[in-house]
């Protein structure tokens, strides 16, 4: 399971999605996001799986990458799945027993929710596999400087953001270690009921609280020595210019998002 978690990995490999600017990928994302909630009809989703299917093969990020990290939401996928499926009123009724019921409004409500929710997880994984973190911070610093206005300190924000995503490998990889070395001295993690397993996480996470704050400690004790002090008068070795590919890959997204909102109103 732990293995599984590809937020925040990045895919050192040469295609034209990992050359493209961190900002226009950043944006890519939330388009996406944006038609996924959009979408309220089978037209709409199967537009959203062709166009999430064709940047992944221009990627060059293995399928098997990208669908592994759907395994660690099974079960909120499920949970989520359920209380549409038998929880949502509508017609016509196909089966009924107390407050629960299952109707076709139901099925066609959950049955979105779940392809929402995956390629959800698909694309912002995506996103993480073609940019660098340094690059992601770049990108949502430069993209959100408009919030400066309201003194947001969008730097600061980007930082921790990056470091977040950053340390989202690293404390998977402690984590799998120490429950390696607890199973080696007879720890069960798998066995039990529900109360059982949740008290045999105690000697995980404990130690792993104990890691990662000893890992930011020393981040910072290095932030403070190199004497980081925030983004004020900070410059970029490698400042961020839109290319003629980003231009042509907005024109896409927008042609993208318009088709999805016209099938929305046509079907």
């Amino acid at each position: 399971m732990l293995k599984d978690i590809t937020l925040g990995q990045y895919y050192p490999v040469d295609s034209p999605i990992h050359r493209l600017d961190p900002r226009t990928k950043l944006s890519a994302t939330m388009i996406y996001i944006v038609s996924l909630f959009l979408a309220d009809n089978l037209f709409c989703y199967l537009m959203a799986i062709l166009f999430i299917f064709a940047v992944i093969h221009i990627s060059r990020v293995p399928l098997g990458y990208i669908v592994r990290g759907l395994r660690p939401i099974f079960f909120l996928l499920m949970i989520s799945v359920a209380f549409n499926l038998f929880l949502t009123n509508g017609e016509p009724v196909y089966w009924k027993w107390g407050f629960l019921q299952l109707t076709g409004t139901g099925i066609r409500q959950a049955f979105f929710m779940a392809l929402r929710l995956i390629f959800l997880i698909m694309g912002s994984s995506l996103m993480t596999f073609t940019t660098t973190p340094t690059a992601l911070t770049d990108g949502m610093e430069k993209g959100l400087r408009f919030l400066r206005v309201f003194k947001v300190p969008v730097h600061e924000v980007a930082m921790m953001m990056s470091i977040a995503l950053r340390f989202i490998p690293i404390l998977t990889e402690e984590a799998d270690k120490i429950q390696k070395a607890q199973m080696a001295r007879g720890a069960d993690f798998e066995n039990g009921n529900l109360i059982a397993r949740a008290k045999a996480l105690i000697p995980l996470l404990v130690p792993l609280f104990i890691s990662a704050f000893r890992r930011a400690t020393d981040l910072a004790m290095a932030m403070e020595a190199r004497c980081y002090h925030g983004g004020d008068g900070r410059t970029k070795m490698f400042p961020l210019q839109y290319k003629k590919n980003d231009h042509l890959s907005y024109l896409i997204l927008f042609g993208y998002l318009l088709i999805v909102i016209l099938l929305r109103f046509l079907f």
